[in-house]
């Protein structure tokens, strides 16, 4: 009974055998080179780019071809004369402005 401060008499470690902090240090380093070889395998597969990409299923989504834009507004124009907002004139002055 005669120790200083808590210690049960086994030393520092508490009873632990010297190898626990050896096994601890190679955990570690095992921990830090997987994180490391996942590092490595994230920036070599970022700079292959576009094979990480969902594959495209239907048409490319982009801005509307020209000829896209004046069919939608024929059709607009078709649907306002058929329900009366335009008068004939007015789709025709329509129709001559877009070109067809």
């Amino acid at each position: 009974m005669g120790g200083y401060g808590y210690s049960n008499g086994y030393g520092m470690m508490g009873g632990y055998s010297p190898f626990a902090g050896l096994l601890m240090f190679f955990f570690w380093l095992l921990i830090l080179v997987a994180i490391g070889l996942l590092m490595l395998w994230a920036i070599r597969q970022s700079r292959h780019g576009d094979h990480m990409a969902p594959p495209m299923s239907g048409p490319v989504a982009g801005p509307p071809s020209a000829v896209q834009q004046h069919d939608e507004a024929m059709a607009i124009a078709r649907k306002r004369l058929a329900t009366g907002e335009i008068t004939r004139a007015q789709f025709d002055e329509i129709r001559q402005a877009l070109g067809g």
